[in-house]
């Protein structure tokens, strides 16, 4: 059975898993707005190796030295979007690489990506107030496969999508009954699911390509992502519906452009 702890891709922050870990780290040395002060940014392209590390090292010593680092970007004029798009995502994949080569162990692991998702509810209402767009009509379920042990990515990408004027469900089934039960317990216009192992791709990708037939829109558009999407694309394309390798931002306007084609929310019955 493949396992895949955190989100992972073939892109630059993964370098930084070859790396030791940070002297500052190994040495208990406090992390803090000095460490990011220095540094001038220009554009996105200043979350750089450094920089990633330096979140990855305050998440490791404590949510208050995680929030000044992220403090710290947005004073340099970074906003919230491009901080989780380049700071926090790749944050989390280089504490995936960093335990999957037993640099961490499973419990520093847990305890800073705890920590990373925490500064996501932090910044919850400030996210949400960045390009804030008006409610579309659209409503979205998205889930994470059954039995997960992670739901941080679920969380980021619903928050992409409500402040895209989305109506979002989210949810951690703990049995393939549930996955099942959640996926017809409304009217959405998509369904999206976090796949982080093997363990359940038949399962769900039998309910999903059954959903335009049982679910209450026949014109429900599910896709998967999530881990599993970057590390196996092949073994996800098997599965019978569009798999999303795509950052956050990207896969909201993959889905709007879809749902709007297809015209699915306008096919909502009316509320007696």
């Amino acid at each position: 059975m493949a396992k895949f702890n955190l989100e992972n891709a073939h892109n630059s922050p993964l370098a930084l898993g070859r790396s030791a870990l940070p002297e500052a780290l190994r040495q208990g040395t406090p992390v803090g707005p000095r460490l990011v002060g220095g540094t001038r940014f220009a554009g996105k392209a200043a979350m750089n190796v450094a920089q990633i590390q330096i979140l990855a090292q305050a998440c490791l010593q404590g949510l208050d030295a995680a929030r000044q680092v992220v403090f710290g970007w947005q004073r340099q004029g970074q906003s919230l979007e491009d901080i989780y798009l380049h700071g926090i995502t790749p944050c989390a994949r280089l504490l995936g690489v960093w335990w999957s080569e037993d640099r961490l162990d499973f419990a520093m692991t847990t305890i800073a990506s705890t920590h990373l998702q925490q500064l996501l509810h932090d910044f919850s209402d400030e996210f949400l107030q960045e390009n804030v767009r008006a409610h579309n009509g659209c409503s979205l379920l998205l889930l994470t496969e059954p039995g997960a042990q992670h739901s941080m990515g679920l969380f980021m990408l619903s928050e992409f999508f409500k402040r895209a004027g989305w109506t979002v469900c989210t949810g951690v089934p703990p049995s393939e009954a549930d996955f099942k039960r959640l996926c017809h317990s409304d009217w959405f216009d998509a369904v999206g699911v976090s796949v982080s192992t093997d363990r359940h791709l038949g399962a769900i990708a039998s309910i999903l390509s059954l959903l335009p037939e049982s679910a209450p829109n026949p014109r429900v558009h599910p896709f998967v992502g999530g881990p599993m999407a970057f590390v196996s694309p092949e073994l996800m394309a098997t599965m019978g519906c569009e798999v999303l390798a795509l950052d956050a931002m990207a896969a909201v306007e993959r889905i709007q452009s879809v749902v709007a084609e297809a015209g699915a929310w306008k096919a909502k019955p009316a509320p007696h």
